[in-house]
């Protein structure tokens, strides 16, 4: 289920033309890897690392730790992303790629 999705992210990802839509994909994209690492770090019957004796299992914080993080960079890099947008459209009021690439092309 997971290569499925991750296949349908990236497909828009390149046919779009959207910039929006592209922004989206890979908002996709990043949710499912921080899902399978969360998924990788479980253990079934782990308990929270909390000192109770060395007889218990234990699950390994780093994996939730490491995916907090990516949330953060990604929380950034989507509003880095749509304020750049944002300036993309009150300059060339569009955000096509190939109309921008057109006006791209014009200017030089």
């Amino acid at each position: 289920m997971i290569y499925i999705m991750i296949f349908i992210a990236i497909y828009g990802l390149i046919t779009s033309d959207n910039i929006i839509k592209k922004i989206m994909c890979l908002n996709i994209i990043e949710s499912i890897i921080i899902f399978s690492f969360i998924k990788a770090g479980c253990l079934t019957n782990g308990i929270a690392p909390v000192f109770e004796g060395f007889d218990k299992i234990y699950v390994n914080p780093l994996p939730q730790a490491l995916m907090l993080t990516a949330i953060v960079v990604g929380v950034c890099f989507n509003s880095i992303a749509l304020s750049i947008l944002i300036e993309i459209y009150r300059k060339n009021k569009t955000i096509s790629v190939r109309e921008l690439r057109k006006k791209i092309n014009e200017q030089f």
